[in-house]
């Protein structure tokens, strides 16, 4: 993913975290943002495609 993606997720849990009346980001607010954020901007290898993968498999392992 590009540093735009990380750029739009700071964001989105920004606005998640003020939508829920808070004025700090959480955890839950990054891992909730993750997979909408990052899910289309992934690009597995022929080997992860093979093996079955998905970009919520490679999310799920970076947010670990």
């Amino acid at each position: 993913a590009s540093p735009r993606a990380s750029i739009g997720l700071i964001l989105a849990s920004k606005a998640r975290a003020l939508i829920e009346g808070r004025k700090f980001v959480s955890k839950k607010d990054v891992n909730a943002m993750a997979y909408p954020i990052l899910r289309h901007r992934i690009i597995l290898s022929f080997e992860a495609e093979r093996q079955n993968m998905h970009a919520d498999d490679v999310i799920k392992t970076l947010l670990r």
